[in-house]
């Protein structure tokens, strides 16, 4: 295991360090900074305007976000800082940028780089501008300078000195690190009028300073996000500052009958003289209030308990569930800090009650449980913009369709999001694993064979301070449920020692996890994951095997790799050149998988997809197969993990697809992409993670019923029919009666016989799931064969375990030409919602069934209108088969055509119908 994961990362990124060292140029997004339009909708964009100058208020307890910046390289910025830090500075030449903005991002804005996401045009962008700082200069005005001043910020990548009208408050070596958070007391130099905030960004390098990196997920930018990532907020208050407000919850498990609602804060006087504050406000709708005194510049902990103020022992509370287990209600804190009865500071934060834990099971794997009900984590990996570009709109969408995927959970191995994502992910009910990212400087001291340098004394003060700062930013979220302190290496004793005080000084309650891999750490102990991979092609019948990355403990990142886009989306993304060696040059490199000289072609994919499909004819024909193949594979890995979940012997306890999407136009690791469209990929993790369902297992050929829904489940009928590719029956068994329990419980309904007379190499089988009143509750349609794949277990790397002798699908190229009839009808909603239903009938002659049918709501030209969520898509039908359809999505997103159905599939001829 350890020669594996050491193997691994030497290779992980070994390309990546030759092109840093080599100095070639990377760049990864096109698109503007700040609040950018969705990815889906910005290509070409015109830059969003920023604001020159932020105007302040001055009332008590007002935060105001610096609304952007002007940027500038200081290789073009003679003058000196002092100057380049005063009112008045003409920042004549200097490009916009948003509130939070990479330098990168804020010059792809302005057009100074060709869309970085197409073809290799990143590849033009000179790394050489992004080896000297960069000024971050932004204007405030402020008409009222009784009220005290703090500048509050966090997200400084890599590092930077901080000025304020003309002086420097702090170096680059005190605001250091991307997570630490600083506060510094400006109203010394606030003066009425305009004001102005500069910083010299010192250039990032994620090997030397504990910020972020891409690792082998994407081509990484040739700035490497040196930027302002995070909002830099000017606070107001009076001689009283409040600070670190927020609630600890104690739920009464298991009766949930009560929760105790801790309230805590700082109060600190920022005056000269000793003052008597008064603190007050509520807390889940429960009044407190008390009265502290403060000395000249003392600092001091509230701690209001349910003991003193038995109104915070609240009585049935509401309680915050994932959200396909529950409802998501959220209580808030608000509290105002007077003196001599006037307002001098206030803070308000939401909350939830909740109870969240993650003992070790028998066998030793991590099992989590949220308000005492154990469930399989069901997630994917999270990426970020390329360009660490805020979004609320696209983030929204992806986490939209997360949910719509039955996905409960979400990795963020770094690269850790703003608030509102947080926010979202709270009011979504999706749970999320934030932590320290692998391979960098974060593991520079524990993971030797990575390129991270070893850490300083410096380095070690800063890991805390980002520790503590991340610690009190996410302990209020319900939808945080741990932090992994270590990815694939856990922290030495000194390390975790000064994470885990600063988590208990957050008064952090969700477990702490030591590490992403199996392994452990020498205070909190054994991690009770794995990451045994595969991160490349393996067949879908290895997640059956409980050995390596297959169905049992908790994996914490793996897929079978390649995930090739929809056609629609490869021709945003690469050159009739570049689409050309895709499928004819499997050995080819390919710049969109990824950096790591492992990954950086598609040969393992390729050669399987000729050997169990048939060699491509076109690049159409290689998108079809692909698209097919990742159906069966995403599929075949979320319904192993479901099937496991309950086994009495080395349960499968959690999976997380690695991953669930890309920062950027990418070949690899994506259940949707860089433009939220949605291919055999998506619809294969939808289909496994349906509420109940009917699956065959390729390991014992059973076929099982999995019931997700909270609710048991009875009197429903399971029917098995294996077919030729002709559509010519080969065998039919249906069972009446079954029951299944909830919870993500599972039963077996039948098992198919290891023979049947006349079945052909490739077959297909259907399965049909019935309640008991005749409904059809669940269907699902694989394609066999006679002639399994093979593992070569012994042969195992840290990526994949190779296929020794494939399925033979071969067959399914016989399937005779088949169309579907289709109907459709457009409502459109006030409040800018369509829904478009579509019924599809097999009417065609013969027996032949349209396998995998795809139905894609296009606009004007032909163009995809993303993003959209369907209520199943990719179905197959059988003739004198129907099934009915439907798609959400915004009415602006058609731009004022008229919406349009593209029809496609494995052997149906693609056409194009009205959907008005």
């Amino acid at each position: 295991m350890l020669r594996r994961l050491a193997h691994r990362h030497r290779h992980r990124h070994a390309r990546t360090a030759a092109l840093a060292l080599a100095g070639l140029v990377l760049l990864l997004a096109a698109g503007t900074t700040g609040a950018a339009a969705p990815a889906a909708r910005h290509a070409g964009a015109a830059p969003r305007p920023v604001a020159a100058t932020t105007a302040v208020p001055g009332a008590p307890g007002s935060a105001t976000p610096l609304s952007g910046y002007a940027v500038q390289s200081t290789a073009k910025v003679p003058d000196p800082a002092e100057a380049v830090s005063s009112p008045g500075y003409p920042a004549t030449g200097w490009y916009p940028a948003g509130p939070r903005s990479t330098v990168l991002a804020a010059l792809l804005a302005a057009g100074v780089h060709p869309d970085p996401f197409h073809s290799t045009q990143q590849q033009l962008i000179p790394a050489a501008d992004f080896t000297v700082p960069w000024w971050y200069r932004s204007d405030f005005t402020v008409a009222d300078t009784t009220a005290r001043t703090h500048l509050d910020f966090s997200g400084v990548i890599s590092a930077a000195d901080v000025f304020v009208n003309g002086r420097r408050i702090a170096a680059a070596s005190t605001v250091a690190g991307a997570y630490t958070r600083h506060e510094f007391d400006i109203t010394a130099l606030v003066r009425p009028g305009t004001n102005t905030v500069a910083f010299r960004i010192q250039p990032n390098n994620p090997r030397k300073h504990l910020t972020m990196g891409w690792l082998d997920w994407l081509q990484p930018p040739p700035d490497e996000n040196m930027g302002i990532v995070r909002d830099v907020t000017v606070r107001r208050a009076g001689p009283v500052a409040l600070r670190d407000a927020h609630v600890v919850t104690a739920l009464a498990m298991p009766s949930m009958a009560t929760a105790d609602l801790t309230v805590k804060a700082r109060v600190r006087n920022d005056s000269d003289t000793t003052v008597t504050t008064t603190l007050s406000g509520t807390a889940g709708g429960a009044a407190v209030a008390t009265s502290v005194t403060l000395g000249p510049h003392e600092t001091r902990a509230v701690v209001l308990t349910p003991a003193e103020h038995p109104a915070l022992r609240l009585q049935a509370p509401r309680v915050w569930w994932p959200a396909h287990m529950g409802e998501q209600p959220m209580y808030d804190l608000d509290l105002t800090a007077t003196v001599n009865g006037i307002p001098s500071d206030t803070a308000h934060q939401a909350f939830a009650v909740r109870d969240v834990r993650a003992p070790l099971n028998a066998d030793g794997a991590r099992q989590y449980e949220v308000n005492g009900r154990p469930f399989l984590v069901k997630g994917g990996g999270w990426s970020p913009d390329a360009f660490l570009r805020w979004d609320p709109t696209y983030a929204e969408d992806r986490l939209t369709y997360a949910l719509d995927l039955g996905l409960n959970t979400l990795r963020l191995e770094g690269h850790i999001e703003p608030d509102e994502f947080f926010d979202l992910a709270d009011r979504h009910g999706i749970l999320t694993l934030p932590g320290w990212e692998c391979c960098t400087k974060w593991e520079g001291e524990v993971n030797r064979n990575e390129a991270g340098e070893r850490w300083t004394a410096a380095d070690h003060s800063v890991a805390k301070a980002s520790m503590a700062a991340e610690a009190a930013r996410l302990r209020h979220h319900p939808s945080v449920i741990s932090f992994l302190i270590g990815s694939d290496a856990a922290p030495n004793e000194q390390i975790e020692r000064g994470y885990l005080d600063a988590l208990k000084a957050a008064d952090w309650t969700a477990p702490v996890i030591p590490a992403a891999a199996d392994t452990a750490s020498p205070i909190t102990g054994r991690s009770g994951m794995k990451m045994t991979g595969p991160y490349d092609w393996v067949p879908p019948g290895y997640w059956y095997d409980k050995r390596e990355g297959g169905a049992s403990g908790f994996n914490s990142e793996t897929s079978a790799g390649p995930d090739i886009p929809t056609l629609d989306t490869l021709r945003r993304m690469m050159t009739p050149a570049e689409l050309e060696t895709l499928w004819k040059e499997p050995a080819a490199r390919q710049y969109h998988r990824s950096p790591s000289a492992t990954f950086d072609t598609l040969e393992l994919y390729n050669a399987a997809l000729t050997a169990r499909y048939g060699p491509p004819a076109s690049l159409e024909d290689y998108v079809r197969k692909a698209q097919l193949a990742q159906y069966e594979n995403v599929r075949a890995q979320f319904e192993a993990y479901s099937r496991n979940a309950k086994d009495p012997e080395d349960p499968s306890t959690g999976v997380v697809y690695w991953m669930f999407n890309s920062g950027w136009t990418s070949l690899h690791w994506q259940l949707v992409d860089r433009y939220l469209d949605q291919g055999g990929a998506y619809f294969g993790a939808k289909k496994a993670n349906e509420p109940l369902h009917v699956q065959y297992g390729y390991d014992d050929h059973a076929v099982a019923v999995v019931n997700n829904r909270t609710a048991p489940a009875s009197g429903l009928t399971a029917r098995v029919t294996l077919f030729a590719p002709d559509g010519t029956q080969k065998y039919d068994r249906s069972v009446t009666g079954l029951s299944v329990a909830g919870g993500g419980a599972s039963s077996t309904a039948l098992t198919l016989p290891e023979s049947v007379p006349g079945l052909p190499t490739t077959y297909l089988a259907r399965l049909l799931l019935t309640d008991a009143a005749g409904r059809e509750v669940s269907r699902n349609v694989y394609w066999l064969s006679t002639e399994a794949d093979v593992l070569d277990y012994e042969r195992s790397d840290w990526y994949y375990t190779p296929t020794t002798s494939y399925a033979d699908l071969r067959g399914l190229s016989s399937m005779a030409r088949t169309a579907v009839a289709v109907t459709a009808t457009t409502t459109a909603d006030p409040s800018g919602t369509s829904t478009t239903t579509v019924t599809l009938r097999h009417t065609g002659p013969g027996g032949t069934p349209a396998l995998l049918t795809d139905v894609h709501l296009v606009g004007s030209q032909g163009v995809p209108v993303l993003p959209v969520r369907w209520t199943d898509n990719q179905v197959s039908l059988w003739p004198g088969e129907s099934v009915t359809l439907t798609a959400q999505y915004r009415t602006a997103d058609l731009r004022g055509a008229a919406p349009r159905l593209r029809i496609s599939g494995w052997n149906t001829p693609t056409a194009t119908v009205p959907a008005a």
